[in-house]
C-alpha cells in the first residue's frame, strides 16, 4: 500500500461498505492508537508480530460480533 495507510485504507472502504468488519494490524507506532481506531469503525487489532492463535481468536470475535452473537 505504498502512500496509504491501513488507517486511511480502512476508512476508504468503510465508506465504499459501512458494514465491513476491519481488522487493522499494525505494529507498536505513534501514528494511530487503539481508541482512535475503534473511534474510526475498526473493529479489531491484530499487533505485530502476529500470533496465530490471537489473530484466530481476533477473527472470530469480529466475525461473531457482526453477526450480534457476542
Amino acid at each position: 500500500m505504498p502512500n496509504l495507510t491501513g488507517d486511511k485504507m480502512s476508512i476508504g472502504m468503510m465508506k465504499i461498505r459501512p458494514d465491513i468488519p476491519v481488522i487493522l494490524c499494525i505494529g507498536y507506532s505513534k501514528k494511530i492508537s487503539k481508541e482512535a481506531a475503534l473511534e474510526i469503525g475498526i473493529k479489531g487489532f491484530a499487533y505485530k508480530p502476529v500470533v496465530k492463535s490471537d489473530l484466530a481468536q481476533t477473527v472470530r470475535k469480529v466475525l461473531d460480533d457482526a453477526k450480534g452473537k457476542t
